[in-house]
């Protein structure tokens, strides 16, 4: 991926005003010249999209909510070209940065995702999911296999682990889990928690639905059949292990038993950076560790038996077809339930499994067949939550 003009590499930025975008302009902040910004894409945070377009001098953006769109041609004027909707974002995605970092939220990440592979960008993807609904959709519209960069922190450290050895030496890869806020917790312990306990996440900041994802470890299953699809390996070949302190974030045994392993502070910047640059390492360290401080590494097996919903995705994965973006579309539902009061937190994962349980599985061919599984699965979701079934499930009563 070469700098391309003066300006550096062009980058378009989706999902800017969040927590992975706003970190990403950071770094393109401390890399003056090396990159420029031509589009930010955003939900409806208008008065952040704002604060973003002046700074960087961006001439085009997208705003998903129409509503929010049109406030947003008011405040910026005829300087800035907004795109509104869904189909807003994805021409943006599409229209032919060097790189476009994917940092939306769910599956609506997933038609921009095609749009930048079809545009032969390179894909820098914090949006996981919409390669796990997309899967191999996905990987198929790719132009070549390096044109998908990982953002999340445990691929971006596979990857750069992978570099050490040649792909026929691999037995396998490991993720590492922080364990969340309910580590070491049993899972009548679970049947009360709130929403507030859910979101206070022992080592990342991150937005709502990604932290309680991480507090039931749904994140970790969507997170290991992400490692499959990018890296080509067995699902038998791929573990999990907890590992309270987050600074292994992920680790390459290799068949000689040797396992080379990346370590960094728990600080999104550093995953961010090194996608904006592949394969090149930019000359700035956000965060380093502290060697003379004294660091203890410690792992731990996860508990399936109270945090299921990793072995839930794990069996989405080795399904295939629409199963993977059933998981995730239920996934998201019964999250945003959990975070309005509808839905103890151990109906998350009682709600996914009856969902799979009823899923006819079709093959993702296009771009409409996920796209009517996902509605399928949202709809029956929000039936089960509606009709109490999640509650009965997870044998609590409502909060």
């Amino acid at each position: 991926m070469p700098v391309t003009g003066d300006g550096g590499r062009s980058v378009a930025v989706l999902g800017s005003t969040g927590s992975v975008g706003t970190q990403a302009l950071e770094v393109i902040d401390a890399h003056p010249g090396r990159f420029t910004v031509t589009g930010l894409a955003v939900h409806r945070n208008v008065d952040v999209l704002v604060q973003q377009v002046r700074r960087h001098r961006v001439r085009r953006v997208a705003v998903a909510d129409r509503d929010a769109a049109r406030l947003a041609r008011e405040r910026l004027g005829d300087g800035v070209d907004v795109l509104d909707g869904p189909g807003g974002v994805s021409e943006l995605a599409g229209a032919g940065a060097d790189v476009v970092l994917n940092a939306l939220v769910g599956s609506r990440g997933l038609a921009p995702t095609l749009a930048a592979l079809r545009a032969g960008s390179v894909l820098a993807l914090a949006n996981k999911e919409s390669l796990i609904v997309g899967g191999r959709l996905v990987l198929d519209t790719a132009p070549a296999p390096d044109r998908i960069v990982p953002v999340d922190s445990e691929h971006s450290a596979l990857a750069q682990c992978l570099r050490s050895g040649r792909g026929r030496e691999v037995a396998r890869l490991v993720v590492t889990a922080s364990g969340g806020p309910f580590r070491g917790r049993t899972r009548d312990e679970l049947a009360d928690v709130t929403v507030e306990d859910a979101l206070a996440h022992p080592t990342w900041d991150m937005g709502a639905v990604i932290t309680v994802n991480s507090a039931t470890l749904a994140n970790k299953g969507l997170e290991v059949i992400e490692a499959h699809l990018l890296f080509g390996l067995g699902f038998d070949r791929i573990a999990v292990v907890v590992h309270p302190q987050s600074v292994v974030h992920g680790m390459v045994e290799f068949h000689d038993g040797a396992t080379i392993a990346q370590l960094s502070p728990p600080d999104m910047r550093l995953p961010i950076q090194l996608a904006l640059g592949w394969p090149d390492r930019l000359g700035y360290a956000p965060a380093r560790m502290d060697w003379s401080a004294g660091v203890s590494l410690q792992f731990e097996p996860v508990d399936a038996e109270t945090f299921p919903m990793i072995t839930l995705a794990v069996e989405a994965g080795r399904e295939g077809a629409t199963y993977p973006g059933v998981l995730n579309a239920a996934n998201e539902e019964a999250v945003d339930a959990f975070i309005q009061g509808r839905l103890p937190f151990l109906g998350i994962p009682a709600v996914v499994e009856a969902v799979l349980a009823s899923h006819t599985p079709a093959e993702p061919r296009d771009l409409q067949t996920v796209l009517e599984a996902e509605r399928w699965a949202r709809a029956e979701a929000t039936r089960l939550v509606r009709d109490g079934t999640g509650v009965a499930r997870a044998g609590g009563g409502s909060r």
